[in-house]
């Protein structure tokens, strides 16, 4: 079976240097700094991707509307796919999370889930604290999620 080919664009925001990663038709990966080694795409998904995330910097949009194609477990997908549903401005703790994709005492398992998120801001794990209001962790540092938080408050 042959591997997609994968295209990559590297975009400056607020929150620092984004690199989106698709195969063509639907967005796999977003990751936090850039890489000078790829050349930026001008396919449409990656461009219209860019579009959306300079919105949403800009308080222009809450939502996106972008193919997505998370590559994880089952178990990671339906957390990713529970993260989705978490309105702009609120947060959840892991342990609501837990409880929203079956278990509330897999909190650990849900954290390390929202961990792997490959396609953060767009699948809003920086929505995810703990139950006592403390941020936790973030795969951009808490710097980052802090700033999303703070963009995000309505």
């Amino acid at each position: 079976m042959l591997e997609p080919k994968l295209c990559y664009r590297n975009v400056r925001t607020r929150t620092g240097d984004l690199l989106l990663v698709s195969d063509g038709n639907s967005l796999l990966e977003i990751r936090f700094g850039n890489d000078k080694n790829n050349t930026n795409s001008e396919i449409p998904i990656l461009v219209e991707t860019e579009k959306q995330l300079k919105q949403y910097f800009a308080k222009e949009r809450k939502t996106f509307d972008i193919p997505l194609k998370p590559i994880g477990t089952k178990f990671q997908i339906s957390v990713w796919n529970e993260l989705k549903k978490i309105p702009y401005g609120d947060t959840i703790s892991y342990q609501e999370l837990a409880k929203r994709v079956g278990d509330k005492n897999k909190s650990r398992a849900v954290g390390n889930a929202n961990g792997k998120n490959p396609i953060p801001i767009i699948i809003p794990c920086h929505r995810v604290i703990r139950k006592n209001g403390d941020l936790g962790g973030y795969g951009g540092g808490i710097k980052i999620k802090r700033t999303l938080l703070e963009l995000e408050k309505v």
